[in-house]
C-alpha cells in the first residue's frame, strides 16, 4: 500500500486555478474558429490552415491542463503513446487518402 501513496503523491492532479484556465482557454480557442468560419474573414485556404492551428493549440490546452501531460520524468511513458498513437494515426490517415488518391486517379484514366 506505501508503494501506490508514493506513485500518487509523485503525480500532480492539477487545482482549480488550472483547471479554470484551461476551460478558458478552451472556449476562447472553441469561439475563435466558430468565428472564424461563420464570419468568413479568410479565403478558404487560409481558414483551413488557421482552424488546423487551432486545433492544434486546443489539443496541447487539453493535453496539458485537462491530462497533466508533460515532459517530466514521470511522464516519459505517456508521452511515448501518445507520440505512437499519433504517429499511428497519422500513418493510417495518409495511408487511406494515398489510397483513395490512387484508386481515383486509375478510375479516371479508363
Amino acid at each position: 500500500m506505501a508503494h501506490m501513496q508514493s506513485l500518487s503523491a509523485d503525480s500532480s492532479h492539477g487545482s482549480v486555478r488550472g483547471y479554470v484556465c484551461g476551460f478558458v482557454l478552451s472556449v476562447a480557442l472553441t469561439t475563435a474558429a466558430f468565428w472564424l468560419v461563420m464570419r468568413g474573414a479568410f479565403p478558404a485556404q487560409t481558414a483551413m490552415i488557421a482552424l488546423s492551428v487551432l486545433a492544434f493549440v486546443q489539443i496541447v490546452v487539453h493535453l496539458a491542463f485537462f491530462l497533466h501531460v508533460d515532459m517530466a520524468a514521470g511522464q516519459r511513458w505517456n508521452v511515448m503513446a501518445l507520440a505512437y498513437t499519433a504517429l499511428a494515426a497519422l500513418f493510417l490517415i495518409g495511408g487511406t487518402v494515398w489510397v483513395m488518391h490512387n484508386v481515383s486517379m486509375n478510375m479516371m484514366s479508363r
